[in-house]
């Protein structure tokens, strides 16, 4: 399997806050830190939206209706990044799904190099 593996999704009341986990594939632990990593997320009727990257070197960029209540971090000694959610609002509800692109392939200097997860469940709440 080549699927990241994300784990920490789950229930909880507008206000609270939950912390999402991905895990690498065998695939790329070799050169894990050669990938940018993104959080997207995905609300019934909607698009799948970009809510946090960050890159190889460690630059983070965040949604705007995020921005202050999610902190991105990535572990490269578990091959692991994190997404921190506090502050949870009911329209943060959805499927979050982790995304890794090789760096290479975002510069459109390599064919495509992205792997994504099967998606965990947000659910926010009362």
């Amino acid at each position: 399997q080549v699927h990241l593996v994300e784990s920490g999704g789950g229930l909880v009341q507008p206000g609270g806050s939950l912390r999402l986990s991905c895990a690498a594939p065998r695939l790329i632990l070799s050169t894990y830190t050669m990938y940018n990593m993104a959080w997207y997320r995905q609300a019934p009727g909607k698009q799948r939206e970009l809510v946090a990257e960050i890159t190889s070197s460690r630059s983070a960029n965040y949604a705007d209706s995020v921005k202050g209540r999610f902190s991105i971090s990535r572990d490269n000694s578990k091959k692991t990044i994190y997404l921190q959610m506090n502050s949870l609002k009911p329209e943060d509800t959805g499927v979050y799904y982790c995304n890794a692109r090789n760096v290479l392939y975002d510069q459109g200097t390599q064919a495509r190099d992205e792997f994504w997860g099967q998606g965990t469940q947000v659910t926010v709440s009362s």
